[in-house]
């Protein structure tokens, strides 16, 4: 397989992109790849591609198998493991989502309860509980939408993101008849 300018753009930018998604560039390379081959790819053929060791594409499956990226897929008759994207696009945005929760959100919040639990000492102390107490509130509505979100079908979320620009004019028409009716 030839990788065209416009897959090797692609690819790399999966690359910059992997490391805002919470992993490394490589392991982002060798996501971007997956998802764009209509065929499932060997771990040589991963290594080839993208001119990297063997040893980083282990690793960068293994990872990228911890976050149920990928999936193996065998061929009768062929001992190599073939990896292909684990689901749809849908389902891979849900699954990075969902580790990225688990590893970044949740520990803040375990932090913040923690925090919130004992009693002031002093001035400083009752403020950083007041703001700590906003951040808490406001992770735990994100953490609430977003699985409301995760749990409705792609049709439906595709739906709603196409209303969202049309809900906030509602919102503001609500406002100004509300404040033109005090």
């Amino acid at each position: 397989m030839i990788i065209s300018a416009k897959i090797e753009a692609f690819v790399m930018h999966c690359g910059e992109m992997g490391s805002r998604w919470g992993f490394n560039r490589t392991i982002g390379q060798m996501y971007g790849l997956l998802v764009i081959s209509e065929e499932a790819l060997t771990a040589n053929e991963l290594s080839e591609q993208l001119k990297i060791s063997r040893g980083n594409v282990s690793m960068g499956i293994k990872e990228l198998q911890s976050w149920r990226l990928i999936q193996v897929q065998h061929k009768p008759g062929d001992r190599k493991e073939y990896y292909r994207p684990a689901g749809s696009i849908w389902e891979m945005a849900n699954r990075i989502f969902e580790e990225r929760r688990k590893r970044e959100i949740d520990p803040t919040l375990s932090l913040l309860r923690d925090n919130l639990l004992n009693a002031p000492a002093n001035n400083e102390e009752i403020y950083a509980q007041d703001k700590m107490h906003e951040i808490h509130d406001l992770l735990e509505t994100i953490t609430f939408f977003a699985g409301e979100l995760q749990g409705m079908s792609p049709e439906k979320l595709t739906t709603l993101m196409k209303l969202g620009s049309g809900i906030g004019k509602v919102l503001d028409m609500k406002d100004k008849f509300l404040k033109s009716g005090t």
